[in-house]
């Protein structure tokens, strides 16, 4: 199920522990009215807490802070079922991190060295329920040629991947189990990502073939 265009200015919470990334950040935003920076947080634990007050659409989220990181901060946001979308923007561009990243939850990952544009566009994407991935961490995404079928797969993302082979839409997904419409959409995008297919019904064929479902 594809989620409703955002009609109002896409609001933003920037995280990260650098004044001058968010300044930066900030700035930028300011220059297209169609986004509105609503808060800044300078650690994982700020962020928790902005997100909740504020609410907002989009989280751009640095990964390396101080106390909470921004992995384990989207881990937390995703399991109190925020609505909005998580956004990395960092330098790291290892597997691990990109990894652990969008297992969290995160639906996008960006580099900081990339073009002003793209962090614009990104966040109109992640506001939209896309998922924008910087196409130099692509490769990391892959999956290890050597697995077994499906062994990269969170458990979660093995539910949600059942329910899927059952023929659930995602609304009935998320009531069965327990989280929101947006959460199973990110879950979804991760397993298409690691069994390597675009949509439902090869996903479904996919576990079929592969785990018996």
């Amino acid at each position: 199920m594809s989620t409703a265009p955002v009609t109002g200015p896409i609001t933003v919470l920037l995280v990260d522990d650098h004044p001058v990334v968010r300044s930066g950040l900030a700035g930028l935003l300011a220059a297209h009215p169609e986004v509105e920076v609503v808060g800044e947080a300078a650690d994982g634990a700020e962020a928790l807490e902005k997100a909740a007050a504020l609410e907002p659409a989009v989280v751009l989220m640095d990964i390396s802070m101080p106390g909470v990181d921004g992995i384990e901060a989207t881990r937390q946001l995703s399991g109190r079922g925020f609505a909005g979308a998580v956004v990395m923007l960092t330098s790291f561009s290892d597997k691990a991190r990109v990894t652990d990243a969008l297992r969290a939850g995160a639906i996008g990952y960006l580099l900081k060295d990339c073009e002003p544009g793209e962090v614009v566009a990104a966040i109109r994407s992640a506001a939209n329920g896309h998922s924008p991935l910087d196409p130099r961490i692509a490769g990391a995404l892959l999956p290890t040629r050597s697995a077994a079928p499906g062994a990269d797969l969170s458990a979660r993302e093995r539910e949600v991947l059942d329910l899927v082979s059952e023929g659930l839409a995602n609304k009935q997904i998320a009531r069965r189990l327990g989280i929101t419409e947006r959460t199973v959409k990110v879950h979804l995008g991760n397993v298409f990502r690691r069994i390597g297919v675009a949509d439902r019904t090869s996903a479904a064929l996919w576990a079929r073939d592969n785990l018996g479902a």
